[in-house]
């Protein structure tokens, strides 16, 4: 049945912080007021509650995710000669800070869970191996059991890239605990997002949490000494402001996007041609993306277009595959599972500020699309 055309953005930031504005422009006030811009009392405040959100003993406020993942390899001594295994389906964010600390990004291939397969893992392990690097994509942890195992047994470190996954969790333990270092995104189109570009680092170890202070601050242990060369990867005192004002509804505004996917897991279950993401036991995925799948998703994605609903590919060209990765000698065919979830793979809009009849008119589209073409 045809239904009045509406308009579904992917995403929609105006909205998220039209009813933030005040407390945003009050927090800024305070900002302002005090003068205090770079490392201010809001940035330590902002670590003390990330680090007890996630369950660890500390958290760094850092400049980017990017930033996150570059500061853990540094702390870390990974470089030259190196190699820190990771998945091919993540944004390039992942083995670019693994290449230009010149240590080589390894890949292994990923199961239905789009996250990395800790067999594939395991057999892709060599005597240069330092690190594993898994990414929790879409929100969904990775299966930490199992790939802290094979460190273990390995010697190897683990460096969460928890950037689309605050406060997923398995068995109860959520991501950023797991590894040595936890790095987290909060740009913009994260639920727990800036306004800009911020990140911030979880670690149980409270040497590497000194030095990563050290190191975000071109690495001065006072304004007078510098004890290492570094750069400037520190977190705005403006930016943990606005972090602040956002942190405690960050766990409503998850379940709300949990909401959300539970009622595509409703209504489009069962549709021939699409599959679905899918739950395990003891998981606990936030939503980040909802990601479904389908032969035909450039046809799918064209036609909610046409419909006037928002949806995006995270990401049609895996890693290896990209011209920047040449160098590492990698082919199509080398990862069959993320090239075939490449090809595959569309984005609904999740946020969770979507209204009730915005996400019904989604579903409406995405099984009008399937029920015609089957």
């Amino acid at each position: 049945m045809a239904v009045t055309q509406l308009k579904v953005p992917y995403v929609d930031l105006a909205r998220q912080h039209a009813p933030l504005k005040g407390d945003l422009l009050a927090a800024a006030g305070r900002v302002i007021d005090r003068g205090n811009f770079i490392l201010g009392a809001e940035v330590a405040e902002f670590e003390r509650r990330f680090a007890d959100l996630c369950g660890t003993a500390d958290a760094v406020g850092v400049s980017s995710g990017g930033e996150a993942l570059a500061l853990s390899l540094k702390v870390l001594g990974i470089g030259n000669g190196d190699e820190v295994i990771s998945a091919p389906n993540s944004f390039v964010g992942s083995a670019s800070s693994i290449a230009l600390t010149g240590a080589k990004p390894v890949f292994a291939d990923v199961d239905d869970s789009f996250n990395l397969d800790p067999a594939k893992v395991e057999a892709a392990i060599t005597p240069r191996t330092k690190a594993l690097m898994p990414i929790h994509l879409t929100g969904r942890p990775a299966d930490m059991e199992r790939l802290t195992e094979i460190a273990g047994r390995f010697h190897l470190y683990i460096i969460e890239d928890a950037a689309q996954a605050v406060l997923a969790a398995r068995g109860g333990k959520r991501v950023g605990a797991w590894g040595t270092t936890g790095c987290f995104s909060l740009h913009p189109l994260k639920t727990l997002n800036a306004l800009g570009d911020a990140g911030v680092i979880t670690t149980d170890d409270q040497d590497l949490a000194d030095r990563l202070r050290v190191l975000r601050n071109f690495g001065l242990r006072t304004r007078d000494e510098c004890a290492e060369w570094s750069t400037n990867s520190r977190l705005d005192t403006l930016q943990a402001a606005m972090l602040l004002v956002k942190l405690d509804r960050l766990e409503a505004w998850t379940e709300r996007r949990r909401a959300n996917a539970a009622y595509y897991f409703e209504k489009l279950s069962g549709l021939p041609g699409l599959k679905l993401p899918f739950d395990r036991p003891g998981e606990y995925q936030v939503h980040h993306t909802f990601v479904i799948r389908s032969q035909r998703r450039d046809e799918l994605k064209a036609f909610l277009a046409a419909r006037g609903v928002g949806s995006s590919i995270h990401y049609p060209i895996p890693i290896h595959l990209q011209p920047a990765a040449k160098s590492l000698g990698y082919k199509r065919g080398d990862f069959p599972v993320a090239e075939r979830q490449a090809a595959e793979i569309l984005s609904l809009p999740i946020h969770h500020d979507l209204e009730q009849h915005e996400l019904a008119y989604v579903a409406q589209c995405v099984t009008e699309f399937f029920e015609q073409t089957s």
